[in-house]
Parts: C-alpha cells; sequence; structure tokens
C-alpha cells in the first residue's frame, strides 16, 4: 500500500485520517497542503474520478465564485490556482483516491 494524505494540520478531517492509518499501523506520507500544494496532473486525476463538484470545499465562502464560471475547465483552473477550496483530505492509495473522511472505503484497501 502507498497511502498518501494531502491534507492541513488545521482541518480537523485531515487529522481523523491520519489516525485511522496510525491505529491499524498502515504506513502514509502526508503533503501539507498549504506548504507543498497538489499537482495540477494528481488534481486532475481525482476530478475525474469524483468531479469537479465533489473537490469544493462550500463552506469556504470564497469558492461560491467557481458557480458564476464558465466551463468547467475554467473552474478547475480557478480551483488550482486556490487550492484552499479543495475539500479535504485527499486520500490516494495508488490509482485508489478519496476526498473527505472515508473510512468505509479505506477499511478496503488492501
Amino acid at each position: 500500500m502507498n497511502i498518501q494524505i494531502f491534507g492541513t494540520a488545521k482541518s480537523f478531517d485531515t487529522k481523523k485520517a491520519e489516525r485511522f492509518f496510525k491505529e491499524r499501523n498502515i504506513k502514509y506520507q502526508y503533503i501539507d497542503m498549504k506548504r507543498y500544494g497538489i499537482s495540477r496532473g494528481e488534481l486532475q486525476s481525482v476530478k475525474n474520478a469524483f468531479g469537479l463538484e465533489n473537490l469544493i470545499d462550500t463552506t469556504k465562502e470564497d469558492s461560491v465564485i467557481l458557480k458564476y464560471l464558465n466551463g468547467e475547465e475554467e473552474r478547475f483552473q480557478k480551483l488550482y490556482e486556490n487550492q484552499d477550496w479543495i475539500k479535504l483530505p485527499i486520500v490516494r492509495n495508488g490509482k485508489a483516491a478519496t476526498v473527505g473522511y472515508e473510512p468505509d472505503v479505506w477499511k478496503d484497501w488492501k
């Protein structure tokens, strides 16, 4: 297993995801979104799997601007430029990925 957790230190769901893997002695790599962000290719891959709307953290006040942009590519570009609008954590296991806290999915990862 090659688990990667993209999140921030202040994200409660990121902390819960880390705890989930620690409690099961599953090694993971933590990527600090504030410091490193997520690459365009990785974000595109997650978007293709879940859809752009599922990546948007609607609790972030400024993210509402995405509704008013024309076309998915323009919205994706704006989300990539403003990564603090991305719903966290993004947890990847090879080609599999989740957005948000999804322990029911993670427990089946082998």
